[in-house]
């Protein structure tokens, strides 16, 4: 049932609701690829035990901005705790500060979803209510996942988990607001798509290993990091060569397949909304592979590791939109 057929009164209310609904989804989305953008940073940075605990930083709710505000046995209080060694930093401690302000932004943004999905959707699309609801326990779990992070010394697979949990909510929420256009009817059904989904279906999944084949990347220029150090950036690469080089054919091959997906959309459904998704995918393909080229030629700057990773979960989030525009009528 669409929210106008419920009668006046209650439309103008209900579509202010699901105004709001929609705007914070939105805040949402992009508050959780801004996450991803820091969490990479922090990484990049070296920024990940900057707070040695959680979800207090040196056990202060405001982090220290000088030594001077810590105990003077202060590494061997937090050393113990961890099992490990712990060097104050200031940058690195407020990096990892600021990841963590934006987890909360993300929380509270998603609680506005959820309580506007309910208000809207509850009773008319109980699904979008429950996408909404599931969304909402991803990112609690995301929070303890954080905290095992830190308590874990960021150990790789949990960051990989951490990472994947932020995803999988990206999709649910990007299913959710779509579902809100489709019930309203500004997206309609499209015919004869089984062949371009099907391609979808496969670039998705080739994204998705690409990410994961990434991490293992990552975990390759950890290692080289703990034995050859910061000043020795230029030489990381060095370490997981073959690992970079098929990482990026597998880029190419995924630009292919969403030249010939663009290209199957475009001659069925000019001046559609999902040739212009499709366009922006390709778009954002394109800059990944430049940001890779620049880590594999460039001596892995820290800047461009975050941002090769967040250009990826962009096309990952922008191949889920395509999917769904190619069979809005699923319920």
């Amino acid at each position: 049932m669409k929210y106008n057929e419920v009668g006046f009164p209650i439309v103008l209310f209900l579509h202010k609701v699901v105004q709001l609904f929609r705007k914070f989804g939105v805040l949402t989305i992009l508050s959780v690829i801004g996450l991803i953008f820091v969490g990479g940073f922090v990484r990049a940075s070296g920024a990940g035990m900057g707070c040695p605990d959680w979800p207090k930083c040196f056990e202060m709710w405001i982090p220290p901005t000088s030594i001077n505000q810590l105990p003077v046995n202060y590494q061997e209080i937090f050393g113990a705790k961890l099992k490990g060694e712990v060097e104050f930093n200031v940058v690195k401690t407020w990096i990892e500060y600021v990841n963590r302000l934006l987890g909360v932004l993300v929380g509270f943004f998603i609680f506005l979803t959820l309580i506007f999905s309910y208000k809207a959707y509850y009773k008319l699309q109980r699904s979008i209510f429950f996408l909404s609801l599931v969304a909402f326990v991803l990112v609690v779990v995301e929070g303890w996942l954080g905290a095992k992070v830190v308590s874990s010394e960021l150990k790789p697979g949990m960051i990989t988990v951490h990472m994947f949990g932020a995803i999988a909510i990206l999709g649910v929420l990007v299913l959710a607001i779509l579902k809100t256009y489709f019930i309203e009817g500004f997206i309609s059904s499209l015919n004869n798509t089984q062949d371009i989904r099907f391609l979808i279906i496969i670039s998705i999944l080739l994204s998705v290993g690409q990410i994961v084949f990434g991490t293992q990347i990552r975990e390759g220029i950890d290692l080289a990091q703990q034995s050859l150090g910061y000043g020795s950036r230029h030489l990381w690469i060095d370490s997981v060569i073959g690992k970079v080089n098929f990482h990026a054919l597998l880029g190419l091959i995924i630009l292919l397949l969403q030249a010939f997906i663009n290209f199957k959309i475009a001659s069925r459904f000019l001046g559609k909304p999902i040739l212009s998704f499709a366009n922006f995918t390709s778009f954002f393909i394109v800059l990944s592979i430049l940001t890779g080229v620049i880590l594999r030629y460039f001596g892995f700057p820290a800047f461009a590791q975050p941002l090769h990773l967040t250009l990826g979960v962009i096309i990952l989030t922008f191949q889920f939109v395509i999917l769904f525009l190619t069979k809005p009528q699923i319920a």
